[in-house]
């Protein structure tokens, strides 16, 4: 699979994965080589819907690349507030919307330890090879399963010429 190709087929972008496996390095150079407009999606604050943030986001014109998404309250949710405020049948929904918009979900990943370098690099400080495990397993899980309805192309960003962000 080579991104180029993909990034050239599509109108909408969503990468995901877990912290410090590469999206926002690889969203710039999309965005610079390939003209894609940036949203960078952090966590939506409790009194905000989660379904009609992103259904907003996904209603733009031109050409959309997320940095991040809704995927991330089914994974960090459960992990890190025992819930996640978004259902399947809402995730399936707006996965559907992003397929709409001539798009596809990009799975990013690395293996455990590298995440860990590249997080310690760029914060300072990172999580235990344990939880960072833990979160790329339950984003392949997450992942497995979304791609029963939708577009998903899985990418080892060890394998792309990124630059550090350190």
């Amino acid at each position: 699979m080579n991104i180029e190709t993909v990034a050239v087929k599509h109108q909408t972008l969503v990468l995901e994965g877990c912290d410090g496996v590469g999206k926002t390095t690889l969203a710039n150079r999309l965005a610079c080589e390939h003209g894609f407009t940036i949203t960078h999606s952090p966590r939506t604050p409790d009194h905000l819907d989660l379904v009609s943030r992103y259904r907003e986001l996904l209603d733009q014109p031109g050409q959309l690349l997320l940095d991040r998404c809704f995927l991330s309250e089914l994974v960090y949710g459960p992990l890190l507030r025992g819930r996640s405020r978004l259902t399947w049948t809402q995730a399936i929904d707006l996965a559907e919307t992003v397929v709409s918009r001539n798009g596809v979900f990009l799975h990013l990943t690395a293996p455990p330890v590298v995440i860990q370098q590249r997080l310690r690099q760029r914060d300072g400080v990172a999580a235990d090879l344990d939880e960072i495990s833990d979160l790329v397993t339950i984003y392949q899980r997450t992942f497995e399963t979304l791609a029963s309805y939708c577009p998903v192309e899985t990418v080892d960003t060890t394998r792309l010429d990124l630059p550090s962000t350190g």
